[in-house]
């Protein structure tokens, strides 16, 4: 058998939570065992939600946030709230146990969930416009941008398989692929973690918050 590493011990446990769509996913592995919760509607409602939602994963296996390796936080694209409300917490989090930090993206969710060597992640911006990002070969070949529909289904035209952790208003909708958000982040976090890609959880605003924009019009 081969020897463990430290590296195979360090990244055994986390807990890593995704509060940037209407949904709340919070997971946790120990000792290769994996854990979750999730609430399919949490709009608007994810600050009061949240703690219980944390306690409740981790008295699964009976463990603590000491007994995490590292933490994990989606840090978007999606709901502006949302996100500062995930970037927050898990940075206190990692702050008050001293615990590195992971960055995952709700692309990433989407993608390491999908089938498919090209796929684009998208998530619905509203009125007709998405938050996407392209991967190809498990590599992001088109970076997080704001697209039109039409944009969409040329890319679509193109190859990429149009993949979504929620339901979309896209008109070729019959042919999106659903994925688990629980386990896409499952997912995310395993691999991102052993490619050792750790580091600071900066929001990720593929576009302006309407209130900005109106700000900047002069509203």
């Amino acid at each position: 058998n081969r020897r463990k590493s430290k590296r195979d011990t360090v990244l055994k446990n986390f807990l890593a939570i995704d509060t940037s769509a209407n949904y709340l996913t919070v997971v946790a592995s120990k000792d290769g065992e994996e854990f979750s919760v999730f609430l399919p509607d949490c709009a608007m409602k994810h600050s009061p939600s949240f703690m219980n939602a944390v306690d409740e994963v981790l008295k699964k296996p009976s463990m603590t946030l000491q007994d995490c390796d590292f933490l994990s936080a989606v840090v978007g694209a999606g709901s502006f709230t949302g996100i500062r409300i995930g970037i927050s917490a898990v940075k206190g989090f990692a702050l008050a146990c001293g615990k590195p930090t992971l960055p995952v993206t709700s692309f990433d969710v989407v993608a390491y969930n999908a089938v498919g060597e090209k796929k684009l992640c998208l998530i619905d911006a509203s009125h007709g416009f998405y938050y996407a990002c392209g991967y190809e070969n498990g590599r992001v070949s088109i970076p997080p941008a704001y697209l039109s529909e039409d944009e969409v289904l040329a890319l679509a035209q193109d190859g990429y398989a149009l993949c979504a952790a929620t339901d979309l208003p896209v008109q070729a909708r019959q042919t999106v692929q659903k994925v688990d958000p629980v386990q896409g982040l499952l997912g995310a976090v395993k691999a991102k973690s052993e490619a050792g890609l750790f580091g600071q959880l900066e929001a990720l605003y593929v576009r302006k918050s309407s209130a900005e924009i109106n700000r900047e019009k002069g509203e």
